[in-house]
C-alpha cells in the first residue's frame, strides 16, 4: 500500500471514529488537509498519535481568516515518523473567546507553539502549563498579527528605544 492510500485508510477511520467532528478533508498543493470541530480536537489529536503514530508535530499555526464567523484558523502539522505520513488538522475559532484545550500534554513540542498563538492572536489554550506571552511583555494589551492591528503599531503601547546616541 503506497502512502496516498495509508493516508486516505487513516482519514477514513477518523471519519468513522469521530464522525460529524470530521467537518471536511482535501488535498491542497499535494497534502491531506482536514478540518475538524474544535470540541473534538485533543481527542482527536490523541487519536492520531495513540492509533496511528503521529507523533511528531512539525508544527502549528495560527491564522487570522479575518471573517465574521470562525475567524481564527489553527493548523497542525503532524508527521507518522513510522509510517512517513504528513497531515494537516485545521480548525476554526469564533473571534469572541477564541479558545482550545492544549495539546502540550501530547506533543511537548506545542509548548511554544501555543504560547506564540496567544501572543499574537489571543487565542487562549486552556490547560496550558505556561500559558504567557513569548515575545511581548505581559502587560502589553494588544495581539499584533490580528488583521485590525495597525500596520505601524499604537503609539505609545511600547517603550521604544531611544533613536539618538547617548552624549558622553
Amino acid at each position: 500500500m503506497n502512502k496516498t492510500e495509508l493516508l486516505t485508510r487513516v482519514l477514513n477511520e477518523l471519519k468513522e471514529e469521530f464522525g460529524d467532528a470530521v467537518i471536511e478533508s482535501k488535498t491542497h498543493a499535494g497534502d491531506r488537509q482536514t478540518r475538524v470541530s474544535r470540541e473534538k480536537i485533543h481527542e482527536i489529536c490523541t487519536w492520531l498519535k495513540e492509533k496511528h503514530s503521529f507523533t511528531y508535530m512539525v508544527d502549528m499555526i495560527a491564522a487570522d481568516r479575518f471573517t465574521s464567523e470562525d475567524r481564527f484558523e489553527l493548523i497542525y502539522h503532524l508527521m507518522s515518523l513510522k509510517t512517513g505520513l504528513r497531515v494537516f488538522i485545521k480548525t476554526w475559532l469564533p473571534e469572541e473567546n477564541p479558545t482550545l484545550p492544549t495539546v502540550s500534554d501530547i506533543w511537548t513540542a506545542a509548548n511554544w507553539n501555543e504560547r506564540e498563538a496567544w501572543d499574537m492572536y489571543g487565542i487562549r489554550f486552556d490547560n496550558h502549563p505556561d500559558l504567557r506571552r513569548i515575545f511581548l511583555p505581559e502587560d502589553f494589551k494588544y495581539h499584533p498579527l490580528r488583521k485590525e492591528f495597525p500596520l505601524l503599531g499604537i503609539p505609545g503601547s511600547l517603550e521604544l528605544p531611544s533613536t539618538t546616541p547617548d552624549s558622553e
